[in-house]
């Protein structure tokens, strides 16, 4: 009894220091809730333990640490095993699904007819050999035309023609490789003769089927292969040559005549193409691929084949695939497909800012030593030494470096974004979504989320804690959503609309708010944030090449904040002081709401105005992807009313809240206990409706049609069942709030540093463990994202100065900075037709 009340005792002393309150008095009676006050003190000096070793300076460190290691390992990788991913891309990979196939260390692209047309025009493409290279002429041509079915004779010569691109595809039946297969390719070799672009040829089933599987076939298939190899190196010499690697079988459901072809003796075959083949190299490498990708694929799926031999269709569509990202990604450049890529070279611009960067890294340099020069010079030692016990959180002025340091520690992050996403240093992988992708990780974060609950400092309704809660979680889900491929769902993505809604609800409700309260409509207030909004995205728009809609989030919320700013400044400007003396002010900001809501609709309706507008230069340049304003109008219409739907909200809380009809004390619900039981009920019964409805459309175009009108029905419910209960707006999750402050890096930074590929898949920093992978690169992304968060808040003050003719100076140089970046950035394009 005795050391359950010591351990009660220390339990209740430490309950009372983390808390601000005395023991109780009665240690005894409060030992009958031992349990829980356990549970409570554990909880709480585990979270104080974490916060106290793992701080996000450590973090950064350790996440820089990590980036260097992992270049060194990348570069020794490449420069020991070779990072050729051509090689990757033939030579090996796995299935993500039934019918997914994913390279090695890179992207492969899904050919459409009109794309493969567009690469082979012009182009004479030769298949050579028995009928496993027979089947794989047909996958190919079905991707040029998916219409063209198997017709023609198995054993004789099959051709394919599209007169309208002049491509030209033919099967040539030579089933063992021996002197007939060799006369063809030296008629090949032969001045004047028609030369195939690209060769494929493969043997072997048909030497193991006619001679029993005996040693003395498979030493004249290595001879015949030696006397071959010379011509197909000539061959080579004009195109693109690729020996077929003999695929498996699935002995068990093999005919009697065919018994003899065994997976044992087709490993030896394989086996005696690789050497001859791989003895043939010149400086390193031979002319003559090897395709042993789709060997590995049928590993897998041999066994649904119907005669034990010929592959099944997909199997065979993968080969197909493999073969035309080989052939057509170094000419067509698709984003989603890194094999076979070569590196662009950077631009002007991209230049241009590589040695901005590396200049104010310079600087930075001298300055930091000349300060350091000037302190040791006029500094005595026994000042120097008080000098150091001074605390650590005295505060310091900016000295002329400060910007300096941060455009130094911006071009080393910017050199990351560079290094993952254009230069061809780490790899990258195809996304492909399934449910415990996608709904796991949920689950992971939102445990997380609730074990780092706080008590919230106010219990108003959206108080700052939970509108960065409610960010970080929206921010969360989202990048998960992009990650595991979940767009491919339609419940989940149009779910996911509603959380992009939300956040421009949130951008409609905050300014709304702001300029109803504070009525501060200078030029500084303007600056500050649309430098916050788009200093990372106009930085990346110039390092990655991207146009500036690219980055579509941004664009939506400055176009809406620049509606919102006009709308509240124009006269007469309505503010809560305004309203106050009279209440007829409020059916003026009504009016004003009326008047954007009517605006918003003459836009909805009117998309051939709504182009015009937006494609006047240089405005086009800003919201222009790919040449057209289609994707901008898609984006903007999509949720074209949910920052009036925030900015109205906002108005009658606040007039609400001004009467005094809420009830915001700690602990209280909002209204009533009829009305509040009424409307979370409405809310559930809201919340799982739309559900139903967005699990029941059959297409996005469906759904999409109207999202606009019912995403504000779930927004609604959710903030009233967050902030009808007292309860509910006196705690916050710290976790959720952290991410929610740095929502804007982290949905930005994922374009480059997360995923790959402008997005469209996923950074492969460790190869060959894709779980570890998604934790190390996004502990990376995470620490980036915050760090640049502070870069820009430091940024910030130097660069927009409170006084209003040092703005304006500044404003004008930005003006014309960003002129002459539109004007080289056209110049720098292609002429059309060139």
């Amino acid at each position: 009894m005795e050391e359950k009340e010591a351990v009660c005792r220390g339990a209740e002393l430490a309950d009372g220091e983390l808390s601000g309150a005395p023991p109780p008095r009665d240690c005894t009676a409060a030992c009958c809730h031992g349990g829980a006050k356990m549970a409570v003190l554990a909880y709480s000096l585990g979270k104080r333990e974490i916060n106290q070793h793992f701080t996000i300076k450590n973090a950064k460190l350790i996440s820089l640490a990590a980036v260097l290691l992992l270049l060194m390992f990348h570069a020794a990788s490449r420069y020991y095993e070779g990072g050729d991913s051509c090689e990757w891309l033939l030579s090996r990979g796995r299935y993500l699904g039934e019918d997914v196939w994913q390279p090695y260390g890179c992207m492969m692209h899904k050919y459409k007819s009109i794309e493969a047309k567009t690469c082979l025009s012009e182009k004479r493409v030769a298949f050579v050999g028995d009928s496993r290279i027979r089947q794989l002429f047909y996958s190919f041509i079905k991707i040029i035309n998916p219409e063209r079915k198997e017709e023609g004779n198995k054993h004789e010569d099959i051709s394919f023609e599209d007169k309208s691109y002049s491509i030209k595809v033919d099967f040539l039946w030579y089933p063992e490789a021996n002197n007939s297969m060799k006369e063809r390719l030296i008629s090949w070799t032969h001045e004047g003769s028609a030369k195939p672009d690209v060769l494929v040829l493969g043997a072997a089933t048909w030497s193991i089927k006619l001679h029993g599987g005996s040693n003395e076939a498979l030493q004249q298939y290595k001879v015949n292969l030696t006397a071959i190899v010379g011509q197909l190196e000539k061959v080579a010499e004009h195109g693109e040559v690729y020996w077929v690697l003999q695929d498996p079988v699935n002995e068990e459901v093999l005919s009697e005549n065919r018994k003899m072809i065994t997976n044992q003796q087709l490993e030896l075959y394989n086996e005696a193409a690789v050497d001859v083949l791989n003895s043939s190299k010149r400086n390193g490498r031979s002319r003559v691929r090897l395709v042993a990708a789709s060997r590995q694929a049928a590993l897998e799926t041999i066994i649904k084949s119907d005669d034990g031999l010929h592959l099944p269709e997909s199997t065979r569509s993968v080969g197909a695939m493999i073969l035309m990202n080989s052939v057509c990604n170094k000419i067509l450049r698709p984003i989603d497909g890194s094999c076979c890529q070569t590196l662009r070279a950077p631009n002007l611009l991209q230049k241009l800012s590589a040695l901005f960067f590396l200049g104010s890294a310079v600087v930075f340099v001298v300055f930091h030593i000349l300060g350091n020069n000037r302190h040791r010079r006029h500094v005595p030692p026994d000042v120097e030494s008080l000098e150091e016990k001074k605390p650590a959180t005295a505060a310091v002025p900016p000295g002329p470096k400060a910007p300096f340091q941060a455009l130094c520690r911006m071009g080393v992050i910017m050199g990351y974004f560079y290094l993952c996403d254009r230069a061809d240093v780490f790899m990258k992988e195809q996304k492909f979504y399934t449910h415990s992708t996608f709904f796991i990780p949920l689950i992971y974060i939102f445990v997380l989320g609730v074990f780092y609950s706080d008590n919230s400092k106010e219990a108003k309704l959206l108080n700052r804690e939970q509108t960065d809660e409610w960010k970080g979680w929206m921010q969360l889900v989202i990048l998960i959503y992009h990650i595991s491929g979940a767009s491919a769902f339609i419940p989940v993505y149009m779910h996911v609309r509603v959380l992009v809604a939300a956040y421009l609800f949130q951008t409609g409700y905050g300014h709304f708010s702001f300029f109803w309260l504070k009525g501060d409509f200078g030029l500084y207030r303007v600056c500050q944030v649309l430098f916050r909004l788009n200093f990372l995205v106009l930085v990346l728009c110039v390092v990655m090449d991207r146009p500036y809609q690219f980055y579509y989030f941004v664009p939506l919320v400055t176009f809406w904040f620049v509606v919102i700013y006009t709308t509240m400044a124009i006269w007469p400007q309505i503010l809560q002081k305004t309203a106050n003396s009279s209440g007829v002010w409020h059916f003026g900001v009504l009016a004003k709401l009326l008047g954007l809501l009517i605006f918003i609709c003459f836009f909805a309706f009117s998309q051939g105005i709504f182009e015009r507008v937006f494609s006047v230069w240089p405005i086009s340049k800003l919201f222009e992807l790919n040449g057209s304003i289609h994707e901008w109008w898609f984006r903007w219409k999509l949720d074209r009313f949910a920052v009036i739907h925030g900015m109205v909200f906002a108005f009658i809380y606040l007039v609400l809240q001004k009467r005094q009809v809420l009830s915001e004390g700690k602990g209280e619900a909002l209204f009533s206990a009829k009305i509040s039981n009424f409307l979370l009920f409405l809310s559930v019964v809201s919340f799982i409706t739309y559900s139903i409805w967005a699990s029941s459309c059959k297409t996005k175009t469906e759904c999409n049609e109207m999202h606009p009108y019912i995403s504000v029905v779930q927004i609604l419910a959710f903030i009233l069942i967050r902030n009808i209960p007292g309860y509910a707006r006196s705690i916050y999750s710290s976790f959720f709030a952290w991410f929610g402050k740095i929502s804007l890096e982290l949905f930005i930074c994922q374009y480059h540093i997360w995923l790959a590929a402008d997005t469209k898949g996923i950074l492969v920093l460790i190869p060959g463990n894709p779980s570890l992978n998604i934790l190390v690169s996004t502990f990376i992304f995470v620490c980036v994202a915050h760090e640049i968060s502070l870069i820009t808040n430091d940024l910030a003050q130097v660069v927009i100065p409170k006084d209003s003719m040092a703005l304006l100076k500044r404003l004008g140089a930005m003006g014309t900075l960003s002129l002459v970046i539109l004007l080289v950035s056209r110049a720098g394009q292609p002429t059309p037709g060139a």
